[in-house]
């Protein structure tokens, strides 16, 4: 399974949940391969983190577009593949998203969010195989409170979006996912019962 993680509009936290989800998978006995086709290299930083803490299980993390799509290709590969991508290399973005299985768009609850995913599926739907690719979305950094309403309306304009399906999960603005960068762990390494952690085991637990 190829999961890319992107959307056009910086800032939506593609890193962070590509991270968090390699390291879900790569606690299963498969394990899992790691490529960041974003030029700022967030993935490749916390992964050399966590190399260097020496946090287990690890995970190698390539740059290698080519690598990609041999490995994409090479049907004997068993190992699931978790792509964090960037508009910033739109070459690589569209490749990347032609050969996923899965897109997996955060969402931001702003407008301009919701503009961006717009155009961001156009891009998708143009580079993807429709009866083989799923396009999966789901708002990220949502505000906790729960009386903020641009968060619900978000949601129900993610419903609305044609091209995609809205899972119904919310990850949350919360201090443990900025931290999880900084300590090179998951967020469910982190704090095993804390908030950040039942949100991204919810999340990896439907992708699975």
């Amino acid at each position: 399974m190829l999961t890319v993680v992107g959307n056009l509009k910086g800032g939506t936290g593609k890193s962070t949940v590509a991270f968090n989800l390699a390291v879900w998978l790569a606690h299963d006995k498969a394990g899992v391969k790691a490529f960041d086709l974003d030029p700022q290299c967030t993935l490749v930083d916390v992964g050399e983190v966590r190399v260097e803490d020496g946090y287990e299980p690890s995970f190698e993390v390539s740059t290698d577009l080519g690598e990609l799509e041999a490995l994409a290709k090479d049907k004997k590969n068993k190992q699931p593949i978790i792509v964090d991508m960037s508009a910033t290399n739109m070459f690589a973005m569209e490749k990347a998203i032609s050969l996923a299985d899965r897109v997996l768009i955060p969402i931001q609850p702003s407008q301009a969010d919701i503009w961006s995913t717009q155009r961001f599926l156009k891009i998708v739907n143009n580079n993807i195989d429709k009866k083989k690719t799923e396009v999966l979305g789901f708002l990220n950094r949502a505000d906790t409170h729960i009386g903020v309403r641009e968060t619900d309306e978000a949601e129900q304009a993610l419903h609305m979006m044609q091209g995609i399906k809205a899972l119904g999960i919310r990850l949350h603005q919360r201090t443990a996912y900025r931290r999880s960068f900084s300590e090179g762990l998951a967020v469910f390494e982190l704090d095993p019962m804390g908030k950040a952690s039942k949100e991204m085991k919810q999340l990896a637990i439907l992708l699975d």
